[in-house]
């Protein structure tokens, strides 16, 4: 019997001790009040400002140039800010990627958030109706082109990502072939216009892995700002494992694993899986545990592109 996986699953980039408090972004002499007394995060393009304890917070008087994103208040009423520009407040040292962060919940509110935002606004200079010159409104939630006046919002991406499973209890990953060598996780994919969370499943593992699946079940979500993605996450029974196999275009290795052989590769270095801090990870963790044996978590070297 296929053991169900543990509910909710841990997923970090899905914690948030941040209160975004939409209804403020529309009054700009609100948000000017809120940035003299915030707090304001630091995001050059592609790292945040941090040390040992999480994110560097500037005050308004450290700021020079740059965009600024109004985030949110803490449980106390302190408002944050996200500065987004290329200028370096101190070291270079003291920049770090989000993937590489030790956050808390409040640190990782505003990272994803802030982050979210920077890249949609690096990547969206031009009004998509007339080609002029956007700029940031309201709080950094909007962009608005400076001659038509069109309104631009953020998007999400939505991705379904999946672990599948045969009626033994064994999940099935596959390796792409711009991964390092033994990493394997998940399948996933993006959901296609007109197509359902579940309908997505069905495609991308049957593109894929070459498999039918059956019994999906939803089992979390968490945002994945890199740049703009929002995984959607769930579990299936594969039908028919007997035929498995890689596309060869995107999956170029499979493998099957049951919960000794998972260990016994890590232990051989012939196993890399994904970090801690994604969706895939949380969900072989669960599955893993989800027998019920007591045994000790699973341990892999970081495996980033």
């Amino acid at each position: 019997m296929v053991a169900p996986l543990n509910f909710p699953l841990n997923l970090p980039l899905a914690k948030s001790g941040l209160d975004r408090a939409a209804h403020l972004r529309v009054s700009q002499d609100e948000l000017d009040s809120l940035w003299a007394k915030g707090k304001i995060a630091h995001f050059n393009g592609e790292k945040f400002l941090t040390d040992h304890n999480g994110l560097i917070f500037l005050s308004p008087t450290d700021v020079r140039d740059g965009e600024r994103y109004f985030l949110g208040f803490d449980e106390s009423g302190t408002p944050y800010f996200l500065l987004h520009s290329e200028t370096l407040h101190g070291d270079e040292e003291s920049y770090h990627l989000l993937r590489e962060a030790n956050f808390n919940a409040l640190h990782i509110g505003i990272a994803v958030h802030g982050q979210s935002l920077a890249l949609w606004h690096k990547r969206h200079p031009q009004c998509s109706m007339c080609g002029e010159v956007t700029q940031p409104s309201q709080g950094g939630s909007v962009r608005k082109c400076t001659r038509c006046e069109t309104e631009h919002y953020p998007r999400t991406d939505p991705a379904i990502i999946v672990l599948t499973r045969d009626s033994n209890d064994r999940i099935l990953l596959g390796r792409q072939q711009v991964w390092p060598e033994h990493r394997f996780s998940t399948f996933a994919g993006f959901v296609e216009p007109g197509e359902s969370f579940e309908a997505a499943v069905v495609r991308e593992v049957k593109e894929e892995a070459n498999v039918k699946v059956h019994s999906i079940e939803y089992v979390g979500s968490q945002p994945w700002p890199f740049p703009a993605s929002l995984m959607i996450a769930f579990s299936a029974i594969i039908e028919n494992p007997e035929s498995a196999k890689p596309d060869g275009e995107e999956i170029v290795e499979i493998k099957w694993l049951d919960r000794d052989s998972i260990v016994a590769e890590l232990k051989a270095e012939t196993l890399l899986l994904p970090p801690p801090l994604s969706v895939a990870r949380a969900m072989i963790d669960a599955w893993y545990l989800a027998d019920g044996v007591d045994r000790p978590r699973l341990d892999s070297p970081e495996s980033w592109r």
